[in-house]
């Protein structure tokens, strides 16, 4: 395991198990919480926010004749390169999961089981929640999770967690200044000062150099080809709620330097309808450079997020990527709103909100036979290298999330050239 073993949380919170999961049952909605109760920046330019490492794999030569080595670029990378684990967060408060606090925690420990068995798991939860974590955790047969102790609120550890870089020799990872998706003073406001802080404190843990973003947003915001090129929705960053005062140019700008990245493809979203204003990650996915899936709303869907739909479609057919390349885009259109076993408005039933890790492509399943079928087929298409697992996730969805939003993956360090 990469990191300092001297912290700690690893010293404390640190357990090794082997679990399995269970079955789910619906919970309140991540949407409806409190109803209920310029080109890529080189890392040399970011001065003194620089991480060791990647100073380290820019140096030159100490009087050596040798030709300079050029300064490494920092840049956010495709989901599809290799990890070294994925982050998982324990669902922490019974004010936000009511009476779903149960069933959503197996849908956790089936997801967090599966992934185990083609990468390193580890799943963060508050110090007096960890012993209870590790015996859902522990039920079944997966390979190894670790559980570290470290202080949280959700399970959304996409949007809270470190957004990693990398280059070279390097890694860093960036805080992307967490707000609670801008929700404080509105119905879906939940707790978050705890998420906001976990961040900083895996990083520190791993000894990971941190990187402070000059955005606020969220890691389901941003989606990337891994050569320069990123998706996003207008709707979740050009937003009051996040980035007060800053013109689509001046957040596309703080972007670019941030992840290291080239051009941003924007998609409009659509602002005030979800809690995170409509993330790009359940409505277009990279499956590789120049190749997109495109979520198509499936039968009885609103209208609204067919609009949705239809205006991403027409942004991406007129779009090139950071290499100039048109995007290949091939729809996956999700279940039928009355075969689904979740219901309600907010049920999240979106295939797009997969997960790659190393090997396999997680997917959920809805219980709509054709279209969970067909998405198996698109997906193991678009990743013919890969196992393509699909999982019962009805209580994340309920809570308005998928697999993709409660993951968040630390890239393996791309060898030093």
């Amino acid at each position: 395991m990469r990191g300092n073993p001297h912290t700690s949380h690893l010293l404390q919170g640190a357990f090794m198990i082997t679990p399995m999961p269970a079955e789910a049952t619906p919970a309140p909605s991540r949407r409806r919480l409190l109803q209920f109760g310029a080109a890529a920046l080189p890392a040399l330019a970011l001065g003194a926010a620089l991480p060791a490492a990647a100073h380290a794999a820019a140096a030159e030569p100490e009087a050596t004749g040798q030709a300079t080595t050029a300064t490494p670029t920092l840049r956010m990378p495709a989901e599809t390169d290799r990890h070294d684990r994925t982050f998982m967060a324990w669902p922490a408060l019974s004010s936000i999961w009511g009476s779903g606090l149960s069933a959503v925690r197996d849908d956790i420990a089936r997801v967090a089981s599966a992934i185990s068995r083609y990468e390193p798991v580890v799943v963060v939860a508050r110090p007096g929640q960890a012993a209870d974590a590790r015996y859902w955790l522990g039920r079944g047969g997966a390979y190894g999770i670790t559980v570290l102790e470290i202080p949280n609120d959700d399970l959304w550890i996409r949007d809270f967690g470190p957004t990693f870089l990398t280059a070279p020799g390097a890694i860093a990872g960036l805080d992307t200044n967490f707000n609670g998706w801008g929700k404080s003073g509105t119905p879906y406001y939940q707790p978050y000062v705890e998420d906001a802080a976990v961040a900083a404190t895996l990083l520190a843990d791993y000894g990971v150099d941190r990187v402070r973003a000059q955005f606020t947003g969220e890691g389901g915001a941003l989606e990337t080809d891994g050569q320069g090129t990123l998706l996003a929705t207008v709707s979740s960053l050009v937003n009051p709620n996040r980035n007060p005062g800053m013109s689509q140019d001046e957040v596309e700008q703080a972007l670019k330097a941030g992840l290291g990245l080239d051009k941003v493809i924007w998609l409009p979203g659509l602002a005030g309808q979800d809690i995170t204003d409509d993330h790009v990650d359940c409505l277009a996915r990279f499956t590789a450079p120049g190749r997109v899936l495109l979520d198509q709303p499936g039968p009885g869907a609103d209208q609204i997020w067919i609009d949705v739909y239809q205006q991403a479609k027409q942004a991406l057919a007129d779009a090139t990527d950071a290499r100039g390349r048109p995007l290949v885009v091939t729809e996956l259109t999700g279940p039928d709103r009355q075969l689904i076993r979740g219901k309600g408005k907010d049920f999240l039933s979106s295939y797009t909100n997969f997960y790659t890790a190393n090997g396999a492509v997680f997917v959920p399943r809805f219980g709509d036979t054709a279209a969970d079928g067909m998405a198996y087929v698109i997906l193991q298409t678009a990743f013919p290298d890969r196992d393509v697992v699909q999982l019962d996730i009805d209580t994340i969805a309920g809570g308005g999330g998928g697999i993709h939003c409660a993951t968040q993956s630390q890239p393996s360090v791309p060898p030093a050239v």
